[in-house]
């Protein structure tokens, strides 16, 4: 069934939103402002999914896509829009799930890094369908979207498509990081556990190529000035960093001479952590659980979740230690606002957020917030 939508605002997770009959409709490859002709994908109760098939009216900031499967690759969500309009889409969001979540008027911008809007991903998962096809899923489904000749447009340059389809097995996903000191295909776990390695600031980080680093090239460098220009770290202060991965901040807290604490679940980030940041102390275990293990006081904490967010029982321990100042890094802007909040009810409101364009092409952006006490 197609329909003809008049498209309004933009939403979270990459959608338009536009109304049918009455009904809300959240819509991918349009854009605000835009009249388009929908084909209804998902129909519920309280709404209906669909894509974008004819654009009637475009809006001033639509492109034609560069990738040719763009719209059927669940990978990218704003091929179709130039950069201001990505960064306007995403300036809304942002301050649109502050104001819901967590009562703030945001009335920052997005703000663009260094590089452009592709070959800028230095971590891809490419999809292995059961006949070796190499691709990526489709939104919301488990299809595979063969991967075009061009290879993944926003992909950091690596290995050509060719070779892809040669090392690829069926069923099994492949993944290629490509990092400071060398580009690595994935198709074992051996692989996966092989270091390699990235400088930030001087200071040399090991990690497994199968294990997390930001995806943009620029983003350890952006994210870190960040984090320091908001903490404003005094030599001999104690810092947390938790949610640690591999020591990035901890090392860059150590550097400016703070005694550092680090804390992180998974075991093999941790023992990466201790050898690239051995003047720090790392502790192996989840946050919310181990808490208690960590010192109880701290001048300045350093907090970087996974995309849920950080939760009411890790804010809670962060506040019980009455920081001077907290960072907290965020890959989601609706964990960031839940979590903003529960900090207020906590005695800590955020001085500043800030976001970064980490993620070109896609709905997903990086906040760094920094959290001061009320009093």
């Amino acid at each position: 069934m197609t329909v003809e939508v008049a498209l309004e605002r933009v939403a979270h997770g990459g959608f338009v939103v536009g109304r049918s009959g009455g009904k809300v409709v959240f819509v991918t490859g349009g854009l605000p402002g835009e009249r388009v002709r929908v084909e209804i994908t998902e129909t519920g109760a309280r709404f209906d999914r669909g894509r974008v098939v004819d654009v009637l009216d475009a809006a001033p900031g639509r492109v034609t896509p560069p990738c040719p499967i763009a719209g059927r690759c669940g990978g990218c969500d704003w091929q179709h829009a130039d950069q201001p309009t990505q960064l306007a889409l995403k300036t809304a969001v942002v301050a649109e799930q502050l104001s819901r979540l967590a009562g703030i008027e945001w009335d920052g911008q997005v703000e663009p890094v260094p590089g452009g809007l592709l070959g800028w991903r230095t971590r891809v998962r490419y999809a292995v369908d059961d006949d070796g096809t190499v691709g990526f899923r489709a939104r919301r489904s488990h299809a595979v979207v063969a991967l075009p000749e061009v290879g993944c447009l926003i992909a950091a340059p690596g290995p050509e498509v060719a070779e892809l389809r040669r090392v690829a097995r069926p069923g099994a996903d492949l993944e290629v990081t490509v990092a400071d000191d060398v580009t690595v295909v994935i198709a074992t776990p051996a692989e996966a556990r092989r270091p390699v390695h990235q400088e930030v600031r001087g200071r040399t980080y090991a990690v497994d190529a199968g294990g997390f680093w930001q995806v943009h090239p620029a983003a350890a460098e952006v994210l870190t000035g960040a984090v320091l220009d908001g903490l404003a770290p005094r030599r001999g202060e104690s810092a947390l960093d938790l949610y640690c991965g591999v020591g990035l901040f901890a090392g860059a807290l150590v550097d400016a001479g703070c005694r550092v604490t680090g804390a992180e679940w998974g075991t093999r980030s941790v023992q990466h952590a201790r050898a690239n940041v051995p003047e720090a102390r790392f502790l192996s275990g989840a946050v919310e659980r181990i808490h208690r293990s960590l010192p109880a006081r701290a001048d300045l904490v350093v907090l970087d979740p996974p995309r849920k967010g950080a939760g009411s029982v890790v804010v809670g321990a962060v506040a019980d230690r009455r920081p001077r100042a907290v960072a907290y890094v965020a890959c989601d802007p609706a964990a960031l606002a839940r979590d903003l909040a529960t900090f207020r009810d906590r005695g800590y409101r955020a001085s500043s957020i800030r976001g970064f364009d980490l993620f070109p092409m896609t709905h997903h952006v990086e906040c760094v917030a920094i959290l001061h006490p009320l009093d």
